[in-house]
C-alpha cells in the first residue's frame, strides 16, 4: 500500500525532519512539500493527497484556517508546538495531534493510524496499491509506461525532457515542473535546473559531481544544501 502525502510547514528545520521522517517509511510517497498553507491549498485544487501534515501556527493562512477553508477529504495529522488546538483539531476531524518536538516513534503511531483507516477502506485511497511504482509519459502520440525503478536520471534539454533508464532513453516534451511533482521526493531529487536523479542509483559524488552508472551529473549551487541534506538523510 502506497500512501501519498505532502507535509505543510513554515519552518524549514521541521520540515526537513518531516521529509526525514517520512522518508523511512516505505509506506509513504512523498508528493510534495510546501513552506505556506496557502501555495498547499492551490496545490491541492488540481492534485489529491491521501495523507497531510499540516502545521497550525502559520503565517498568513494558519492551520485551522487550512482545513476549514479546504474541507479536504484527506487524512490530517497536526504538527504544533502548541497543545492549546488539539481540541479544535479533533473537532476538525483530524487522524492524529503531534505536539513538537516529537520522536520518530510517536510519529510511526499516527502514521499507523492512517494505514489502518486505508487498509480497511482502500476505495478511499488517492493512490490505487502499486499506481506509485510507474508514471505515463507522453511520447509523441502515445502514453509510455514508465517503471520509477528503473530511472536513473532526467535532464532537461530546451524544448524536451530526456529521461535515461537503465533499458531506454526517453524523450518528451512535458514541463520539468510538471514532472518534478509527479515523482515521489523520498526517490528522486533536483540536484540542477536541468537534472533530476534517482537517489538509490548514485553510486559516488565527488566535487559536487555525481555519478549514476557512468554518467556524470553536476549538482549547481542553487540546489546543493537540500540535496546534500537529503543525502544525510
Amino acid at each position: 500500500m502506497q500512501i501519498k502525502c505532502i507535509a505543510i510547514d513554515d519552518e524549514p528545520l521541521a520540515l526537513s525532519k518531516l521529509e526525514g521522517f517520512i522518508g523511512r517509511i516505505p509506506e509513504l510517497n512523498l508528493a510534495r512539500t510546501f513552506d505556506n498553507s496557502i501555495e498547499a491549498m492551490v496545490w491541492l485544487k488540481e492534485n489529491q493527497a491521501d495523507l497531510i501534515f499540516l502545521d497550525i501556527q502559520m503565517k498568513q493562512l494558519t492551520g485551522i484556517q487550512f482545513l476549514e477553508a479546504t474541507g479536504t477529504t484527506s487524512k490530517i495529522i497536526i504538527t504544533s508546538a502548541y497543545d492549546e488546538y488539539a481540541i479544535k483539531g479533533y473537532d476538525l476531524n483530524v487522524t492524529d495531534y503531534l505536539l513538537k518536538p516529537f520522536s520518530f516513534q510517536r510519529f510511526v503511531q499516527g502514521v499507523n493510524k492512517v494505514m489502518d483507516f486505508y487498509s480497511q477502506n482502500p476505495g478511499n485511497s488517492a493512490t490505487t496499491s502499486g499506481s506509485d511504482d510507474f508514471i505515463f509519459i507522453k511520447t509523441e502520440y502515445r502514453l509510455e509506461r514508465v517503471d520509477l525503478g528503473q530511472i536513473l536520471y532526467i535532464e532537461g534539454m530546451k524544448d524536451y525532457l530526456r529521461i535515461v533508464c537503465i533499458d531506454k532513453k526517453i524523450m518528451t516534451l512535458q514541463s520539468f515542473s510538471k514532472l518534478e511533482e509527479s515523482l515521489p521526493l523520498n526517490k528522486f531529487c533536483r540536484v540542477h535546473k536541468s537534472y533530476i536523479v534517482s537517489i538509490d542509483k548514485i553510486k559516488s559524488i565527488e566535487r559536487n559531481v555525481i555519478l549514476i552508472a557512468e554518467h556524470r551529473i553536476p549538482v549547481s549551487n542553487t540546489y546543493k544544501e537540500s540535496f546534500y541534506s537529503r543525502i544525510k538523510q
